[in-house]
């Protein structure tokens, strides 16, 4: 990786500003319902205390808008990592809070940790400066600390006062060790990745593709198309589609990335049959109907049919890189979620390609399947390593120093 990693630099003794994401789910009682995102970074945080760091944390969590709302502090986000940390460490974690993260208390108890202490900062988002990019809000941030690190992929590309700003105020700035998992898995499958590479692409819409799919079709030797956004490229092939999803002001586009897929010589696969209803609901009537057999006009295909599953599946088990974003139907829903989870098995079962999944149905589906310890790596951001996958530049990374 061309960016400086928190391992090139000496942080012993110094305060380090860790952008995480800690953006993670509370009930009604305050209590952190799922930590996965607190865990991911585990390794940049215990790394860093390792090696004699006085440990700055920040975070954004939910939309407060610009205000204080004590339903979105970082407080039960702290409390978790604490006992992450006891587990981890074997000893008793020391992570304070700040309930502000700028001002003269922020300040003071940053200043007064000592080497191999953690202090958790209140919600980035309680100011509005934060997603507004503010000069004066990011020198405030950096006069906390003397090396910032940077392991929030998942808001690596918004240009926020804690992933861009703050970069200008401090001399050396670091990728942390997830942010560098992430870009080194997602940079090889773009730039160098073993073929054949098959991409993967599900979800409802056409337009929130596009990019991916232009940018893909310079890349990938396979493309398959299943969800909502399949039916807008059946529609434009002439196929009846019923009401299912289709987006009639995209049937000129997508014909054109086919047409462009073609003359690259890039296999573009589309669902071969469907599951179809009259009603997306949870005890909907299902049958399965061929792509050459019209639907009905209250008919619309929710999910991929089996011989679509096992098209995809060839194709998956012959790749050697393997980029996964989006469902292949609705998969909220136990009528429509069987093809999302054997392509998700799929992936699985092929052990000699390098397999990366993002977007959060694509993980919740490796999940649901039990099989996400047998994926190489499952990205932490969504919105992140889509605009990755389109090949736009970070700013979060780009922020980072040079090697």
């Amino acid at each position: 990786m061309a960016k400086l990693s928190i391992k090139d630099v000496d942080i012993n003794g110094k305060r380090v500003f860790m952008r995480v994401d800690f953006n993670v789910p509370l009930d009604e009682y305050g209590n952190v319902t799922d930590d996965t995102r607190i865990r991911e970074t585990l390794p940049s945080i215990e790394y860093a205390l390792r090696q004699g760091a006085r440990l700055i944390l920040a975070s954004h969590l939910g939309r407060p808008k610009g205000k204080p709302n004590p339903l979105m502090s970082l407080k039960p986000a702290g409390e978790r990592l604490r006992i992450l940390l006891d587990e981890k460490l074997g000893r008793g974690a020391n992570v304070g809070f700040s309930p502000d993260c700028v001002g003269e208390q922020a300040k003071e108890l940053a200043f007064r940790l000592e080497k191999h202490q953690t202090l958790l900062l209140e919600n980035l988002r309680f100011h509005p400066e934060e997603e507004a990019n503010d000069e004066k809000f990011s020198k405030q941030l950096a006069e906390l600390c003397e090396i910032y690190v940077n392991d929030a992929f998942g808001s690596a590309h918004r240009a926020h006062a804690s992933t861009a700003g703050i970069t200008r105020f401090v001399k050396k700035c670091a990728a942390g060790l997830l942010m560098e998992k992430e870009l080194t898995y997602l940079g090889k499958a773009l730039h160098n990745p073993a073929q054949p590479f098959v991409a993967i692409l599900g979800g409802a819409k056409v337009s929130d593709k596009i990019a991916v799919i232009q940018n893909l079709l310079h890349k990938v030797n396979t493309l398959l198309i299943g969800g909502g956004m399949a039916y807008t490229f059946l529609k434009t092939q002439g196929a009846k589609v019923g009401k299912s999803l289709v987006e009639n002001d995209k049937l000129d586009l997508a014909k054109r990335l086919l047409a462009d897929a073609k003359a690259r010589g890039v296999k573009l696969l589309l669902p071969i049959d469907h599951v179809v209803a009259t009603s997306m609901t949870a005890d909907a009537q299902t049958k399965i109907v061929p792509a050459d057999h019209a639907l009905a006009e209250d008919q619309m295909a929710l999910d991929i049919g089996p011989k679509t599953i096992e098209l995809f599946a060839a194709e998956i088990d012959r790749a050697r890189t393997i980029v996964w974003n989006g469902p292949m139907g609705v998969f909220e829903m136990a009528p429509f979620a069987h093809g999302t989870v054997k392509i998700a098995q799929a992936v699985a079962a092929n052990r000699a390609a390098t397999s990366i999944i993002g977007g959060g149905d694509s993980v919740a589906a490796v999940q649901q399947a039990g099989v996400a310890d047998k994926i190489t790596h499952i990205s932490t951001g969504g919105g992140a390593s889509l605009e990755f996958l389109e090949g736009k530049k970070l700013p979060g990374v780009e922020a980072l120093t040079d090697k």
